[in-house]
This record gives C-alpha cells, structure tokens and sequence, in this order.
C-alpha cells in the first residue's frame, strides 16, 4: 500500500505523530518496523526546555489531557542525535517550534541542515506560556512564520495546525499562500481543564492542557474536511485514529496521510500493522483504492489532483 507524499515514496499512509515514541533513532526505527509510513520526531525547540512538572497526560477513558509543555534538548544540543539519525533507514519528519517567527526561523534553518524528508513547523500547541498556537489562530501570522521559514529551507514543509483557529480553513490557505507544502490537521484539542473535587485543585501541574484520542477525532474530520476544500496541497489528518476505519473516514474526508499519536498509548506500537491490516482489507472488501476514496466525503466537489494530493 505504497503512497507517493511530496516526492516521497513511503510504505503506506500512516503517521507517527510529533511527541509520541519521537525521542531518539532507535525508537523511529522500531515504530517504522511495526508499519509506520513516516516518522515525526517529538518537536524540536530553540533553547533547552524541561517542560511542565508532573503530572503531565492523565487518561480520562475515552481520550487524554496532556501538558507536557514541549520539553526540548535545543536545537544546538542534538548531535549525536543527529548522527545516527544520518544513517537512518526510514523516512523522517521532523517538527520544530519557536516563540517568535526568527526562532523559526533560525531552529529550521539548522534542522534542515541534517536532511530530514520533511519539516513541521508546529504552529499549534495549546499547553505552552511561550511557544504554539499563538502563531495558529492568525492568518497573518500563520503566513508570516511559514513564508519566513520556506526562505531558509530547501526541505519540503508542512504546517501543523490547530482546531483552536477561528476558521481553519483559512489558516490552512493562509499556509499554502506562503509556501507550504502540506498541511497537518489537528493538534491536540483545548485547552481543557480536570478537576480533582476530593483535593479541589486541578489535577494536571499546569492546570490546563490538550485533549487526544478518539473524544476529539470528530473534531479532526471536520477541520480536515473543512481544509481539504481550502487549499490543493495534501493533508496528513491527525486526532483519534485508532483502528483502520478511522483512518478510512479520515481519508474520505480529504487526507493523503493519516497521523496516529494517542492510539499508540491505548493499542501500543503494533497499532500501525493493525491499522494498516484493516485500511487494506477493507478496501480490497469494497474494491477500490486509497486515491479513489480521498475525499470521497465531499462528493462531486472531490478532486483528486495527482497521486501528492
């Protein structure tokens, strides 16, 4: 179930998301191994981070709040990272963040010096004071930060979004307008607050955090159906994909790739092969292909433009 994605040619159609198993080579390597089309390294920053104290995620069942707060090493601080990554046998996607458009800026320019496939430009965070979605939720500055990147890369770039933005859609087209080359849909929902009423205080450390899981994958359909009619770059569509029939919806409402994160969590590494098991079989039970059910949702406004879309 090979797919060609900006010039890549990758195994089947399934993501790694930022943050999840993304610490180090020898974990990428393994996801890939278990059935994961491309990998997404956890997000990369400009100086180092330790993130948020514990508790962090907490699992409310049908989904999870997380305020891991982007902890990061600094970009500057990866090398021997970066040199086993040099001889990686899988594709690579590898995310960054800033808190201003020249720490974009300067983290991807290097990044992109150590040949990852892809760069994701996080623009969407929503449980950091300094970093994430600010940039998300503006047209204006979506464009800013992702024209401003595309100056100083030669590496394909994808622009990670957040449901949070008054009018994705837009956001999204913004995006394209300064350069991108894809478009990821949706970091985590929120953000969102649990309350522990024995202890009447917050359970997370930082109070507020991002919702996962399958409570917020109809969320993630929407947004990804809404960008699929905005713009003509391809999407990855990401947020509560657990099973293989999630990541058909996904598809029909406009994906070329779809991201799993939470559902490693809940499933554990093996879900890419179980996955991908499912996404096959099911259309081989209704006889048709990946690039025919691609936006299949939209009906006789879907267009399907090469096999990148």
């Amino acid at each position: 179930m090979t797919i060609h994605f900006l010039g890549k040619k990758l195994k089947n159609p399934l993501v790694l998301a930022s943050g999840v198993l993304g610490n180090n080579n020898e974990i990428l390597k393994r996801v890939h191994e278990n059935g994961c089309g491309l990998v997404t390294m956890k997000s990369i920053g400009p100086d180092p981070r330790d993130g948020h104290k514990n508790p962090t995620v907490i699992d409310l069942g049908h989904g999870m709040i997380n305020a891991v707060g982007l902890p990061t090493p600094g970009y500057a601080h990866m090398e021997e990272e970066w040199q086993a990554l040099e001889q990686r046998s899988f594709p690579l996607n590898a995310s960054i963040y800033g808190g201003s458009v020249k720490e974009y800026q300067t983290v991807a320019k290097f990044v992109a010096s150590k040949h990852p496939d892809f760069i994701e430009i996080n623009i969407s965070c929503p449980n950091s004071d300094q970093h994430g979605m600010i940039f998300g939720i503006n047209e204006q500055s979506a464009f800013d930060v992702v024209k401003a990147v595309k100056q100083v890369v030669d590496v394909p770039l994808i622009a990670k979004l957040t449901p949070q933005a008054p009018d994705i859609a837009k956001i999204a087209k913004a995006c394209e307008a300064a350069g991108a080359d894809a478009i990821c849909a949706i970091n985590t929902a929120g953000p969102g607050m649990v309350i522990d009423i024995e202890a009447r205080m917050p359970v997370l450390a930082f109070k507020k955090g991002g919702l996962s899981g399958p409570m917020i994958r109809p969320i993630a359909v929407r947004c990804v159906y809404d960008i699929y009619e905005a713009v003509s770059i391809p999407i990855i569509g990401l947020g509560g994909v657990t099973t293989g029939e999630d990541a058909v919806e996904m598809i029909m409402a406009g994906a070329t790739l779809v991201g799993i994160g939470s559902g490693v969590r809940y499933r554990g590494m093996d879900i890419f092969n179980q996955v991908n098991q499912k996404l096959a079989a099911w259309l081989t039970a209704h006889g048709t292909t990946l690039e025919e059910i691609r936006g299949a949702a939209h009906g006789n406004a879907a267009q399907n433009k090469g096999g990148d879309r």
